[in-house]
């Protein structure tokens, strides 16, 4: 009985870091009024990606379900939810993302380095029906809050004007822009 003890907790102490999450915190990451905090966790058993955004009222969290294929932005303030497909020839690979959380690549690194990508969504004023086609991860994410689709503008966003679009930059790799009204 206390080698089967000793053996699990062994087991246990060796497995741990194969199943962790990795997280990322970014301090004046300048995604929307020059202050917050920013941590990124990547789950590999899961294929998510957890972004949170912390900066008061201009708080966020995203989901990437790399499995699903969609991700989710909810915002604090707008007091919503915007799914979209992931676009994978712009949005890092899990196992890109994991890497550079892993090796901290992006640990106090700024706008130093090449500009990100960036994608620009146009928001569906229509509310989801039925959020269940997206993935539990993302239905849990949003459930009880007005979820709406988003679908990628491709080429230039002129026609949007910016005060208009909510912001959610994931750290210096990735920028993102909601675009459009929606009435909650």
């Amino acid at each position: 009985m206390r080698f089967t003890i000793c053996f699990t907790g062994l087991l246990g102490v060796f497995l741990a870091p194969a199943f962790a999450n990795y997280n990322i915190d970014v301090i004046g990451d300048n995604n929307s009024s020059g202050g917050g905090q920013q941590s990124v966790s990547v789950n590999n058993n899961h294929n998510l990606a957890n972004i949170d955004n912390d900066n008061g009222w201009d708080s966020w969290n995203s989901v990437w379900d790399y499995g699903a294929g969609y991700a989710a932005t909810r915002s604090f303030a707008k007091k919503l939810c915007i799914v979209h497909k992931m676009n994978m020839q712009v949005m890092p690979s899990i196992e890109t993302l994991d890497a550079l959380v892993k090796e901290n690549k992006l640990q106090g690194k700024g706008p130093e380095g090449p500009p990100p990508n960036s994608l620009v969504f146009s928001v569906n004023s229509n509310q989801v029906n039925d959020p269940s086609v997206f993935g539990k991860s993302i239905v849990s994410m949003c459930k009880g809050i007005p979820t709406y689709m988003a679908e990628e503008i491709e080429g230039s966003s002129l026609f949007y004007n910016a005060e208009k679009c909510f912001n959610a930059n994931i750290l210096w790799i990735l920028g993102v822009s909601f675009c459009g009204e929606v009435e909650n």
